[in-house]
This record gives structure tokens, C-alpha cells and sequence, in this order.
């Protein structure tokens, strides 16, 4: 089964954060998506989001 896309504005509203942040990450390939046009943007899997959120989980526990 293929994996769920997210735009960059659901994955901003879940990680509260502006789209633009989201986008930064992308373009500096700390967030993995594809264009699917530049009327319809970014497209990110869930795999990769939640990939995202536990990398950045394990570097503050990591700090602690």
C-alpha cells in the first residue's frame, strides 16, 4: 500500500509551524517530499513526517 501523502500546510498545522518553514525544510532536504506542480506544491509521505518528528525527538533527548 502506498503511503499517505500530506501537503506542506497539514504537515506545518501538525508540527505548528508556518508553511514556510516547512518548505525551508524541504528545499534544504531536512524534510523529504516532491513537487507535484507549482499550482498544486509539496507533497510529503507520513512515513517521512513522522521520520522527521522522531529525529527530531531523539536530538532533544539526546541534549537532556
Amino acid at each position: 500500500m502506498a503511503d499517505e501523502l500530506m501537503t506542506a500546510q497539514e504537515v506545518a498545522t501538525r508540527l505548528r509551524v508556518s508553511r514556510e518553514t516547512v518548505r525551508r525544510w524541504l528545499r534544504d532536504g531536512k524534510l523529504k517530499g516532491f513537487v507535484v506542480s507549482d499550482a498544486a506544491g509539496w507533497r510529503i509521505p507520513v512515513s517521512e513526517v513522522d521520520r522527521f518528528i522522531d529525529e527530531r525527538l531523539s536530538c532533544k533527548r539526546d541534549q537532556d
